[in-house]
């Protein structure tokens, strides 16, 4: 596996196998959809004269107008949602399971001036009102990659339901009696200058699936991926049955199409398909009256009374004010909940025990701690959970776990992360005998967030600087405990976050990356205590961008990142902080439940390259602790 920009790793990859239905996961379409899909089936799914001509194909059967609602089912990488938008059709919605899918069309349509509404969804369990759309279509192959068929049923149902009177759907599938008797049991091709892939077919042992293995190498650096898939084969009665159960008319089958690739090799499943149209006729879905009760959410925050030492001037600024204020405003937009406001700490007990215990559960947004006492994070949800009150984020051991940075080190390790190396001294001993790692380092304090004492001074590139950095922290922050001293990495600067709960109902935001562009030369390229809370420095020019990372090193991110929030018992939403090393390896930081909640913080960056408002994505971590709190239905 490719960890980064810089060097590849190279994957385990299995030898001879017997039967390759046996290594099929049932959701093997939640990973095999990345960059590597891009490469294998490019000479189809990449090449815009094949996407012309098939929109070309689908319009002269469904003759939309431009004004005509339309969605692109399973729609990858937009191609054709961005091809009908480029002509001029100006309601186009694109929504695909693949998170590397849709923020590839998302860059794409941004870089094309073009507007189209891409979602990362499920299609069995569609995001969309009833009566939403003229037409769906289903292109590219998309449909029978579910476990059962009873799955690929819920998929047209949900398109029956959004679909409005009169509509109409489009399947383009592959022809399943062709494939059985036609496919390439085993097969070889170059990709380009430097890819190659084999593969491996077989009939599952029902015959009503296609086996595929593929094993795709770089000519350099060896087996990139090992990767096993499956896809039903239905034929013309099967599909017409299934449509006719699922309350289609007007079903017709029409002119195959026979794809013509620029490599003119191994086509697999996008050989033959099966185009087919379908009719919707039924009433308009009746407006039901929504019955469902808002929720009370009391929402806890700092105390703006008190003193707060990891604020610049510790007390609670204009900024501070500011900062709540667009909180409330955003909050005001969200018409499911109900919310009350509390931040008075000198009462908070007796305030959870009246009042708060009144609220359906709590948004706890404070990250200052009881007392505004940051080791005292954890003392809140202890508080609920003494007072059994349902509350968002993290729980106590969670919050416990993650302010030990040389903790969450040991955990990383053991799960076979990758971290940087680092040891962990008492501030009173700043002389070193020996020294078991090279310069320049980072000192950090290890309990602590917020990136409390952590400045360009915390750079260190020999002893000297090291036994200074040392004792500038313990004058800034007093009792700050033992001191992490890091290996200071070169690399990316990156933060991934997670919205939602394991095992399957989140969401991983756009991955993002510190711009040191704006810095003056010779500063140490760090997002620390200045960039945050010194708006005249000129770390405060830091920006954060959608990072530059190879799909393999996003892949690696977001499932060491899932690993984590499981193991730490992370709760509903929070961040990873990642550097590259000079290998292209990237190495994690610290983990972040309960991360920054304002408007203008990383989380609500990465929401906003996603195009989430600020709004949005409170209300995801509210639906998130709900869902988890009530059930999916919230009762």
């Amino acid at each position: 596996m490719n960890k980064g920009n810089g060097k590849q790793h190279i994957t385990t990859v299995l030898g001879p196998v017997e039967s390759l239905e046996s290594y099929v996961k049932a959701d093997w379409w939640r990973e095999i959809f990345n960059a590597n899909y891009l490469r294998t089936d490019g000479d189809v799914v990449d090449d815009e004269s094949i996407t012309k001509a098939e929109v070309d194909f689908f319009l002269s059967l469904l003759n939309p107008g431009f004004h005509d609602s339309i969605l692109d089912l399973c729609c990858g990488q937009g191609r054709h949602s961005l091809e009908l938008a480029g002509r001029g059709y100006s309601k186009i919605c694109g929504l695909d399971r693949s998170h590397y899918l849709i923020t590839r069309a998302r860059k794409q349509a941004r870089n094309d001036g073009l507007s189209v509404g891409f979602r990362e969804g499920d299609a069995r369990k569609l995001s969309y009102s009833a009566d939403s759309f003229d037409f769906i279509l289903l292109p590219g192959n998309s449909f029978g990659y579910f476990e059962t068929n009873e799955d690929d049923k819920r998929v047209l149902k949900e398109a029956f339901r959004v679909l409005r009177p009169g509509g109409r759907i489009l399947l383009d599938i592959t022809d399943g009696d062709y494939l059985r008797e036609n496919f390439v049991p085993r097969s070889w091709e170059w990709i380009d200058q430097n890819h190659f892939v084999c593969r491996e077919r077989s009939l599952s042992s029902d015959d009503e699936r296609l086996i595929t293995r593929e094993v795709i190498t770089h000519v350099k650096n060896g087996v990139m991926a090992d990767q096993f898939y499956a896809e039903r084969l239905y034929n013309s009665g099967d599909i017409r049955a299934m449509l006719n159960e699922c309350g289609y008319t007007s079903i017709e089958f029409h002119d195959p199409i026979i794809t013509d690739s620029r490599r003119n090799q191994d086509l697999g499943m996008m050989a033959r398909r099966l185009i087919i149209t379908a009719s919707v006729e039924k009433e308009w879905t009746p407006k039901k009256k929504v019955s469902r009760k808002k929720k009370k959410v009391a929402v806890v925050l700092g105390d703006p009374r008190l003193k707060d030492v990891i604020k610049p001037s510790c007390v609670f600024d204009e900024d501070d004010y500011r900062t709540i204020g667009r909180l409330k405003e955003a909050l005001s937009e969200l018409g499911d909940y109900e919310f009350t406001y509390f931040d008075n700490h000198s009462s908070m007990l007796s305030w959870l025990r009246q009042s708060g215990s009144k609220a359906d559960f709590i948004f706890n947004l404070c990250d200052e701690g009881f007392l505004n006492d940051p080791r005292k994070e954890l003392h809140v949800p202890a508080a609920l959970e003494i007072l059994s009150i349902p509350y968002t984020g993290g729980n106590p051991q969670c919050l416990a776990y993650c302010y030990d940075k040389s903790l969450v080190r040991g955990i990383a390790k053991e799960l076979d992360i990758p971290v940087p190396r680092a040891f962990v001294i008492n501030p009173e001993d700043s002389s070193f005998i020996e020294f078991p790692i090279h310069f320049p380092v980072i000192v950090k304090p290890n309990f602590g967030d917020s990136s409390f004492g952590i400045t360009q001074n915390s750079v260190c590139r020999d002893i000297s600087e090291l036994q200074d950095a040392i004792l500038r922290l313990k004058s800034f922050s007093g009792d700050c405990g033992t001191v992490l001293v890091e290996e200071f990495l070169t690399g990316g600067d990156i933060s991934v976050g997670i919205i939602g709960n394991l095992p399957d109902k989140y969401e991983v935001l756009p991955v993002i990356e510190e711009d040191y562009s704006s810095l003056p030369r010779g500063y140490p390229k760090i997002c620390g205590y200045e960039a945050k809370w010194d708006p005249e420095s000129p770390y405060a020019g830091i920006t954060s961008i959608p990072a530059d990372l190879s799909e393999e090193a996003r892949r690696f991110l977001v499932a060491s990142c899932l690993k984590l929030f499981g193991r730490l018992g992370c709760r509903d939403y929070a961040r990873f902080d990642w550097r590259i090393d000079s290998n292209g390896t990237p190495r994690l930081l610290e983990v972040n439940p309960n991360p920054g909640w304002c408007w203008d913080g990383h989380l609500a960056k990465m929401a906003g390259i996603a195009e989430i408002t600020y709004a949005e994505m409170l209300g995801m971590i509210l639906k998130a602790a709900e869902d988890r709190i009530f059930g999916d239905n919230g009762k």
